[in-house]
């Protein structure tokens, strides 16, 4: 870790531990290097990434003060699904969601996990894309090897040795996207009817993954705050023949928590006790608001029964269709199952990306959108207060850009789409996270890109159809 780094982090964890709270006024530049023995370039730096992650404000002539944090939201309630392994559901309604490319369809998406795509740090990507086609050889449109290109494997464990990670390109495969590393992992250690246990609610990605593979999902209980309940997996390794632990522990798709390193050594140490295989899905790791971003169950797997998957999705833009797999002691199997997935992936989006994360652009973005994600959480979670009904469970992502809420009163999220497609808006109702159709009375919503006039508007259209259904429900019960 770099010097700047380290002071950031120790700055970092004394906000974090109280010694400085919102609204006081942070040590000097000068003191800073009197104090830490650094120079004016390295606490500038540190402050400066501190700014990017929001959690400091500089006052021109006054210094810099910490910023005020939104308080933590009234969270949704620990989850409570059935415990036996189910048959999985819901394509069509995942489907209809998938399948919806506005701004075609003049539909607002509300839900989609979709990051912000016109983001300014993004403009290298696009001129470096531009530069491979147009300048593109016989090599460059070849297969490349099937493990994908080797200086993007290169940029790959760079990226992750500050998760954590200490991988060799090796040790690395490149897939086309998450989903085909999360398919190729699940296939690998599976075989029809086989059970798989996932934290719950889950990505319907992988719930469908799961559904086309003939396998049962087991739902494990999960607390909005500290993860999967490790007591409730311990009964189900126990009671059934689970053949992989399916997990997104740190800033999780949908409700935002980053598991604490000692429950993910826990879980880790669980696994091992039981020898069952760990699928993590790191999708959106690198858009921790922590500093540094929190490290992967990966960082601590010392036997290779954790296979990492990830990808430039989330952080980037979802068209380039380039995801990565570190299967550790599963690699010669996940190779033959990428070859008869898909063979090798393409070429050219993986060397643009290489260029990306080599000259430095990938950090500029992450720590730039990073900070917006942050600033636009709270105001989500503001619109959120302000016009849904009181007693709505909201999480407080601790990273990414997706918002889980629980409606009162049971509202069927379901029936709330329906009410909102005269206005032609759409949310994610809960039951597609779930493999039997849970959560109906949940919903996602995406703050990622710009809240504008439009989005808060579409927003407040939402909590009122809510605060209506609640009172058809008060009402038929009274």
């Amino acid at each position: 870790m770099t010097r700047y780094a380290q002071l950031a982090d120790e700055l970092h964890r004394r906000i974090d531990g109280g010694i400085y709270r919102g609204g006081d006024r942070l040590p000097s530049i000068r003191a800073l290097c009197r104090e830490f023995a650094v120079s004016i370039s390295t606490a500038q730096t540190a402050y400066a990434r501190l700014e990017d992650a929001g959690l400091v404000e500089a006052r021109p002539k006054s210094g810099f003060f910490v910023c005020s944090q939104q308080t933590p939201a009234s969270l949704p309630a620990v989850t409570r699904p059935a415990q036996r392994p189910l048959d999985v559901s819901r394509w069509e309604q995942v489907l209809e969601l998938v399948e919806r490319h506005p701004p075609e369809d003049e539909v607002l998406l509300l839900g989609r996990g979709i990051p912000d795509l016109a983001c300014k740090t993004l403009k290298p990507l696009h001129r470096l894309l531009a530069e491979r086609y147009r300048h593109a050889n016989g090599q460059d449109l070849n297969y490349d090897a099937l493990a994908g290109s080797l200086v993007l494997r290169q940029q790959i464990v760079r990226l992750m040795a500050g998760a954590g990670s200490l991988l060799h390109p090796d040790d690395v495969l490149i897939t086309t996207g998450c989903q085909e590393a999360l398919s190729i992992a699940i296939r690998t250690l599976t075989a029809p009817g086989d059970v798989v246990a996932v934290d719950s609610p889950s990505f319907y990605g992988t719930m469908q993954i799961l559904q086309a593979n003939g396998l049962k999902a087991l739902e494990i209980p999960t607390d909005p705050r500290t993860g999967i309940s490790l007591e409730a997996l311990e009964l189900a390794l126990e009671q059934w023949p689970i053949r992989a632990i399916q997990i997104t522990p740190t800033c999780n798709n949908p409700l935002g928590y980053t598991m604490p390193e000692p429950r993910k050594r826990a879980l880790l140490a669980l696994a091992q006790r039981f020898d069952v295989a760990i699928i993590e899905d790191d999708i959106y790791g690198e858009l921790a608001f922590e500093i540094p971003r929190p490290r992967t169950l990966k960082a601590f797997d010392d036997d290779g029964r954790v296979l990492l998957c990830s990808g430039f999705s989330k952080t980037l833009m979802p068209g380039l269709r380039v995801g990565w797999i570190a299967p550790g002691r599963y690699r010669d199997r996940v190779q033959h199952m990428k070859y008869v997935s898909t063979g090798a992936s393409a070429t050219l989006p993986q060397l643009a990306l290489a260029d990306f994360v080599a000259r430095g652009h990938h950090e500029r973005h992450v720590r730039a959108v990073v900070a917006q994600y942050r600033r636009q959480r709270d105001q989500m979670i503001d619109w959120v207060r302000r016009y849904f009904p009181a007693d709505t469970g909201i999480s407080y992502p601790q990273g990414g850009f997706l918002l889980w809420l629980e409606l009162p009163g049971g509202i069927d999220s379901l029936r709330l789409n329906e009410r909102l497609a005269p206005a032609r808006l759409r949310i994610a109702p809960g039951a597609l996270f779930s493999a039997s159709g849970k959560y109906r009375e949940c919903l996602r919503l995406n703050y990622a890109g710009p809240l504008t006039p439009t989005i808060e508007a579409a927003l407040r259209r939402v909590g009122d159809e809510v605060a209506r259904l609640k009172g058809e429900a008060d009402a038929q019960a009274g």
